[in-house]
């Protein structure tokens, strides 16, 4: 051994000094005569032979299994194989001279860029190699099986190896980024073909990967992170323990790594480390996270590769499976929807079916038969009566599910025994698979549907079933408390839901049927203990039963009414047997007192009054529970109604019976719901909305957070519906500057996010429907939109990001509203961002002045001027040169105010900038082009600046300013050239039709005499 680690020390530095020699001439030009090539020694037969191996493999990928068996050959002969004796014409070589020749091939490698293909080959073939020549030595030096140890021979493979990485290893740090690539590369590749590799080489290729792992090429990083990956799958807790002098093994690699998952730039570094980091209880959550990841490709891998191979998704928290669902089928990319449905409908229920059966890619290799109870228990692993609520995820997932599973649809069976012992999970499908056939809009899926459903009369039947279950329940309840019943409660109440809107979506032509469920939609509104979501479903039901005509309206809004009736009635009816018992307990109390045996009065009339006390107390709670489940009858019975007030009876005595005494109440729940009634009733009727258009605006000033942001919302109805109230010519003035003091107020609110939410959403619908047109409103929410104080709310951030460009970009008077405001926004922002508290971030004024450019940008407006644009003999519509008016308006209030005395240099530097990226066209109008040269060169003649690229774009300015002077006033000649032309042309017409007829007259005078001849 010691011989042989001296002939290995000096092929080493033979080695390294080629390497040297090479990685210098690589840096060279090629096309430099200068070019050395270092010397390698006399070529032999193995260099030949090896070299032949590697040149091949460099052409595919086919035939790399029979090189590598040749490669193999030479191997063994050259490291098992004793010297023949006897032969002196033969070469004989050793193991060092095999391995020399390896690395020379290696070192070439290194130099390859990439993205070559000779290079990924080579290096693929190599790594092939390795991992088929380990093979081969261990199954030559295993062990016994009767051996208790396990040992790691040294064998010719495992020294290739070392030498290999011992040579790569000072790779690592080139200067050359391919140089660093290619060593990178092959040392992951080493790694992720071999099974072992030596305890030093370990802790070497470790520190030496982690170090790439923060190169500044992202290509490099991967690399890195596919090695570490599969360090960190074998790293145990000695090592983690352990520690280094290096801060690089001061911590953890699994730590490293994941906070390199959390925080990298690259997206194929995250990608990369998502697939190949150990799937572990402590790494788990962190790679779940990567369905947020702002890369879609990302988000892709994870629900498509990760997730298929992590195994059955009920090792999964419930909230974590919900979250997964919810976040992958409403991505924004479509790729990752179908991802995230496919692992729904093929992984997850063959999870439950318990036959899932997966392949290398991690699809499922043969789908189980449709089983109805593993699709039961895969809606009660994702949570069915939480997550199957109105706006949960689950209808979603189901509707991905069926879509993609017709053998699920053909084995589905709803006979009358499954309605008999509904279950949330199996209610849910039903009601799931009534909705995906009736959104179809094919015939197939309409006789589908009517053949599995029951029809409308059996349907009845078993609502109303489960509707006096639930209301057992519920009574059941109230007189023995809350416990153990409540989550039978909660099942009843999801199946009764469930059932309403399977019923929601049902023809009612039959009119047996209709009778039948009108009579117990009406049965059921009048039950005061119904929760408010049932309540609301049997409105909208019973709406659709009565009709859309107007006499179906009346109909609808006369049940409601009797239904409210009923249910205010118990107040009354609690108030009689109340005051029966307490005059009863008043009659005791007298007799008690009047006895002279009594020795304890004082007290037992303390006990009385304590009793009454708490029975008052009771039945306010009580009354105040009944009103305002009337209100929110009347509340879901508005919502659904769409004709005058004034002509419908039920509704005025609605707001003059309930509405108005709620509103007018001490109660603040009571109020509330009251106003938001009254908000509703304002949408039927005008006069009625300008009478309380006042009241709202009084709820929102003087009102808590959640008054306002309704007050806000109701408000914004009533000025989308009813527009004219802001009219100036009929509306009244101070009406009109009020409304805009509390959006503006709204806006302003940043110690509420909800309501300056609330206000910001509100106000950008009424400006992009024409509602809203005030300047001073639009110049405060393009200051919110950059202001920094708003980051953190997301509300307010996203409904800007969409509205602005949409509000400019739609109509050429919004845009010019634009620019009028413009120069103000921006010197509001530049004293803003003077004002900057330490540690606050604001966006760029250049990137804000491009922006400001960009949406007052003509050539983007959707709808051009009717003189822009043209069609063409096909029918297509052609956009000519824009009017450019917007830019010159924009570009004079820029200029008067730069030449302001108050105008800081700051200003100036971004409003000068902001001059260069005009767009200035010979289309605008000439007195406007006229007027903006004139500014520009009183700016140019007073030097309002001296920076030269300020004093640059003044000129450029000006020079497109006279340019399109010039080509308007010579588009404008060559008109009036023309209109003379066709002058003249007219004139001349004329003449040649006098001639014409002359000559015509004298033919006719001609045919009359040679007829007076004849």
């Amino acid at each position: 051994m010691p011989s042989r680690a001296a002939i290995r020390t000096s092929a080493t530095s033979r080695i390294l000094n080629e390497s040297s020699s090479q990685t210098l001439a690589s840096r060279r030009p090629t096309t430099s005569p200068t070019v050395v090539i270092p010397d390698e020694g006399p070529s032999s037969s193995l260099r030949v032979q090896i070299c032949v191996l590697f040149s091949d493999a460099q052409k595919n990928n086919a035939g790399h299994r029979k090189l590598v068996v040749g490669l193999r050959k030479i191997q063994e002969a050259c490291c098992y194989e004793p010297a023949r004796a006897g032969k002196n014409n033969r070469e004989d070589f050793d193991e060092d001279d095999f391995n020399v020749e390896i690395a020379r091939c290696v070192i070439r490698l290194m130099g390859v860029k990439r993205g070559e293909v000779v290079g990924d080959r080579a290096m693929r073939f190599f790594g092939f190699f390795l991992r088929h020549a380990s093979e081969k030595d261990a199954a030559l030096f295993s062990e016994p099986e009767g051996s208790e140890t396990q040992s790691f021979p040294e064998t010719a493979s495992t020294r290739l190896t070392s030498y290999i990485l011992s040579i790569l290893l000072q790779f690592l740090g080139s200067k050359e980024k391919t140089v660093r690539y290619r060593s990178t590369q092959l040392v992951a590749h080493i790694i992720n073909s071999l099974d072992s590799i030596d305890d030093d080489y370990y802790h070497l290729l470790k520190m030496g990967l982690l170090t790439r792992m923060r190169d500044k090429e992202p290509t490099i990083r991967v690399q890195a992170v596919l090695g570490l990956g599969r360090l960190a799958g074998n790293e145990d807790d000695g090592d983690q323990d352990r520690g280094d002098s290096d801060d690089d093994g001061a911590s953890g690699l699994i730590e490293r790594l994941l906070e390199v998952l959390q925080n990298d730039p690259s997206a194929d570094v995250r990608r990369s480390l998502l697939l190949n980091l150990p799937l572990t209880p402590s790494t788990l959550p962190y790679l779940l996270e990567r369905a947020r990841d702002i890369d879609p490709a990302t988000r892709r891998a994870l629900y498509s590769r990760l997730l298929p191979a992590l195994g059955d998704f009920r090792h999964l928290s419930l909230s974590m499976r919900e979250k997964l669902l919810r976040w992958g089928l409403r991505d924004r990319d479509e790729n990752v929807r179908k991802a995230t449905a496919k692992l729904f409908r093929e992984h997850w229920i063959e999870d439950c079916a318990g036959t899932r059966a997966t392949g290398d890619s991690g699809d499922v290799a043969d789908a189980a038969s449709p089983s109805i109870d593993s699709l039961l228990e895969l809606l009660e692993r994702v949570d069915i009566v939480n997550s199957g609520l109105e706006g949960g995820i689950a209808l979603e997932a189901m509707q991905e599910f069926w879509s993609g599973r017709s053998d699920y649809q053909d084995a589905i069976n709803f006979a009358d025994p499954f309605w008999d012992h509904l279950s949330p999970e199996s209610v849910f499908m039903a009601r799931s698979f009534n909705d995906y056939c009736r959104q179809q809009g094919d015939g197939n899926y309409e006789d589908l549907v009517e053949e599995k459903m029951p029809e409308l009369t059996k349907l009845a039947v078993f609502l109303q079933r489960y509707t006096n279950s639930l209301v057992e329940c519920l009574q059941r309840n109230q007189t023995r408390g809350e416990g153990e019943e409540e989550v039978e409660t909660v099942e009843q109440e999801f199946i009764v839901e469930q059932l309403l809107h399977v019923a929601k979506t049902l023809d009612y032509s039959d009119e047996v049927g209709r009778r039948k469920m009108f009579a117990l939609l009406r049965e059921t509104l009048a039950i005061a203990e119904l929760p408010d979501e049932i309540t609301k479903l049997v409105v909208d039901v019973l709406r659709d039963v009565c009709g859309y005509e107007a006499a179906g309206e009346r109909e609808f809004c006369g049940v409601v009414l009797e239904a409210v009736a009923e249910v205010h009635d118990a107040i009354s009816v609690d108030e009689m047997a109340n005051n029966a018992d307490d005059s009863f307990h008043s009659a005791q109390s007298e007799i008690s007192n009047s006895t002279p045996t009594m020795t304890k009065g004082p007290q037992n009339v303390a006990s009385y009054e304590n009793d009454d006390s708490e029975a008052v107390e009771a039945k306010a709670i009580r009354e105040i529970m009944i009103n305002m489940k009337c209100l929110h009858i009347a509340q879901c019975m508005l919502q659904n109604v769409e004709g005058n007030l004034q002509q419908n009876v039920h509704l005025v005595a609605t707001l003059n019976n309930l509405v108005v005494p709620a509103v007018r109440s001490h109660e603040a729940p009571i109020r509330e719901r009251g106003l938001l009634c009254l908000g509703l009733c304002c949408l039927l009727d005008k006069t009625l909305a300008d009478e309380n258009l006042t009241l709202f605006l009084h709820c929102f000033s003087k009102g808590h957070d959640a008054l306002q942001v309704t007050a806000i919302h109701v408000l914004a109805d009533i000025l989308t519906i009813h527009p004219c109230l802001l009219a100036s010519q009929s509306g009244d003035t101070n009406l009109q500057k009020s409304v805009f003091k509390v959006f503006a107020k709204g806006v302003k609110a940043e110690h509420m996010p909800e309501v300056q939410s609330a206000a910001t959403t509100t106000l950008c619908k009424l400006m992009l429907t024409s509602v809203i047109q005030d300047q001073d409103l639009l110049r405060q929410i393009v200051i919110c939109y950059f202001d920094p104080s708003t980051r953190e709310n997301a509300g307010v951030r996203q409904a800007l990001s969409y509205f602005l460009p949409v509000y400019c970009h739609s109509r050429k008077e919004n845009m010019e509203r634009m620019a009028n405001v413009a120069a103000a926004v921006m010197h509001a922002l530049v004293d803003m961002s003077e004002e900057l508290e330490e540690g606050e971030e604001m966006v760029g004024l250049t990137m804000v002045g491009n922006i400001l450019v960009d949406w007052t940008d003509a050539r983007k407006l959707v709808v051009q001027d009717e003189t822009s644009v043209s069609w063409d003999e096909t029918g297509k519509k052609e956009v000519k040169a824009v009017n450019g008016d917007t830019h010159l308006h924009l570009a004079d209030s820029l200029l008067e105010r730069t030449m302001n005395h108050g105008c800081s240099k700051e200003e100036k530097k971004v409003f000068i900038a902001m001059l260069g990226k005009l767009y200035i066209t010979s289309k605008s109008t000439t007195e406007k082009l006229q007027t903006t040269t004139d500014l520009v060169i009183e700016a140019i003649d007073s030097k309002i600046t001296n920076d030269v690229a300020s004093r640059n774009a003044l000129n450029k300015l000006h020079l497109a300013l006279s340019k399109a002077i010039g080509e308007a006033s010579n588009g404008r000649n060559s008109t009036t050239t023309l209109e003379g032309q066709g002058v003249e042309s007219v004139l001349a017409n004329e003449e040649d039709a006098k001639t014409k007829c002359s000559g015509d007259e004298g033919v006719t005078e001609a045919k009359d005499l040679l007829l007076e001849e004849l």
